[in-house]
């Protein structure tokens, strides 16, 4: 069976996948970086609805885009869990500047 994108980011965020208490919050902002992921021009004209049963083979189809997993997972840290260090929030910051870049010229150039 597929991981989920909420067990995957819980996975990469530290939390055990049982432990379940944060869930909702992990959720909303899983789905906050999918809304700007739409914004870039990613997915369905209706935009996104992640639940706790999506997994990624649902939401990405094509594999040039496989970077969305990483984006969606620091979007995520910076969201419910920044760092207290502000030189490494400048640099996810900055990491998740580029990766929005590549993404939107992906899909300019490509499609999706």
């Amino acid at each position: 069976m597929e991981e989920t994108i909420l067990q995957s980011v819980k996975g990469r965020l530290g939390i055990v996948s049982d432990y379940d208490v944060f869930d909702d919050q992990v959720l909303m902002d899983i789905n906050t970086a999918f809304s700007v992921l739409h914004q870039l021009g990613v997915g369905p004209k209706e935009g996104y609805d992640i639940t706790a049963s999506t997994t990624w083979s649902e939401i990405i189809t094509e594999p040039r885009l496989n970077m969305i997993k990483n984006y969606v997972y620091v979007k995520v840290k910076v969201l419910f869990n920044p760092p207290s260090v502000s030189f490494v929030l400048n640099n996810l910051t900055e990491e998740l500047r580029e990766m929005e870049w590549r993404i939107r010229s992906e899909v300019e150039c490509y499609g999706q």
